[in-house]
């Protein structure tokens, strides 16, 4: 997969910028994703997959992979490239924009790489049951599967509308409206808030 590349400071180490989970991600496991490379004030970045045990752990915690897979720098790049993919995907979307043809051929390959539906299996011992299906080998391949699919839901369904940018610079966190709310975190509220306040007083010292 070839991501867009951006011209970005380096990022910190993983949990130094963390803010709270936005609006949405623990419904979208996409949306999370996206946010995953975190931009603070001062231009410090906080990359969750920007190592293979940083990636490990976040599929870990998501619930795609099971603790001790033993991720590669490969697979981490992977994940880290479906994820500049899927922001490009609702940026477009928030900016009323086309989606970007390389970003969706991105997300379709993804889907189509490692089936990520439960398969319906017999045992004699449990009767029928439902699991997916796939080697240790393919363990990213399905987790990227899941993602894509989810990617595609959250912008196809319902929630497409409530999909927003956060309102506070310098904020690149994505979320679901609730409201006229239009912030990750209530750090960031406070710091827009702050910045219009700013702007009142500034602007009125100089009329």
């Amino acid at each position: 997969m070839n991501a867009p590349v951006t011209a970005e400071p380096p990022p910190d180490a993983p949990g130094s910028h963390t803010p709270p989970v936005a609006p949405g991600a623990e419904q979208y496991p996409a949306l999370d994703l996206a946010n995953s490379l975190i931009v603070a004030p001062g231009g410090h970045r906080t990359d969750l997959l920007g190592t293979p045990a940083a990636a490990e752990q976040w599929l870990v915690g998501h619930g795609l992979a099971p603790a001790g897979t033993g991720m590669a720098e490969l697979c981490a790049a992977l994940l880290r490239s479906l994820r500049d993919h899927v922001r490009a995907l609702l940026g477009a979307h928030v900016a009323g924009l086309p989606a970007p043809a390389e970003s969706l051929a991105a997300v379709n390959e993804a889907l189509t790489r490692a089936p990520c539906a439960a398969l319906l299996h017999w045992d004699p011992a449990r009767g029928l049951y439902r699991e997916a299906s796939h080697p240790v080998a393919q363990i990213v391949e399905h987790a990227l599967a899941v993602l894509a699919a989810d990617t595609a839901d959250l912008l196809t369904g319902p929630d497409a509308e409530r999909l927003t940018a956060c309102g506070s610079t310098p904020c690149n966190r994505y979320l679901l409206r609730h409201g006229r709310r239009h912030w990750c975190s209530v750090r960031c509220g406070d710091r827009a808030r702050a910045a219009r306040a700013y702007a009142r007083r500034t602007g009125a010292a100089t009329d």
